[in-house]
């Protein structure tokens, strides 16, 4: 099989997921993987598919256009390109930074460009905005990836500085003690 991957972007409504593994598996497809989420109410859902080497993914594009128009959604499917050299991450320390504080623009672009500045990736990226002053209206969540040869303390202490200039509050936590404190 062959791979792509398929992006699906619409207003949210019960049965897209249906829909679209539904088209898939007619068509012979395998998903391999998959991540959707709700922002406010429009659906984004991504998926990693294996497609039957004889079938052409332009096609399968047309058919999935046509059979989720009537559920008004958007579909983008792009090959996965193994020809290129992948990215190959080094062992890493996992971070989660929340970010809390007044609405304002370019508060995650200021702090994923220092996260990016010291080469630590953002794995997962989760931010709610209701606008207004109000901290606990507005947060962040970063989980990243820490490369080893990164010096922590001074990743840290740039990402207060920055935060605190942008009026935020900051926690920075092991991923292991963020998922203790936050169990449920």
């Amino acid at each position: 099989m062959k791979k792509v991957v398929i992006s699906v972007l619409g207003q949210d409504r019960p049965g897209i997921i249906a829909a679209v593994s539904g088209l898939l598996f007619e068509e012979g497809c395998n998903i391999e993987n998959v991540d959707q989420t709700i922002l406010q109410s429009e659906f984004s859902g991504i998926f990693i598919t294996g497609i039957p080497v004889e079938k052409n993914y332009e096609n399968l594009n047309k058919r999935l256009v046509e059979g989720l128009k009537d559920l008004g959604l958007e579909v983008f499917i792009k090959p996965l390109d193994h020809s290129q050299p992948r990215l190959e991450f080094c062992e890493s320390e996992p971070f989660v930074y929340t970010t809390r504080g007044p609405d304002k623009k370019g508060l995650v672009a200021s702090i994923t460009r220092v996260i990016a500045d010291y080469g630590v990736n953002v794995t997962n990226l989760q931010a709610v905005f209701r606008g207004g002053d109000n901290p606990s209206d507005n947060i962040m969540i970063y989980e990243v990836a820490v490369p080893p040869d990164v010096i922590q303390k001074e990743l840290h202490a740039k990402l207060r500085r920055t935060a605190e200039r942008l009026g935020l509050e900051i926690s920075i936590q092991h991923r292991k003690i963020f998922e203790a404190l936050n169990r449920i």
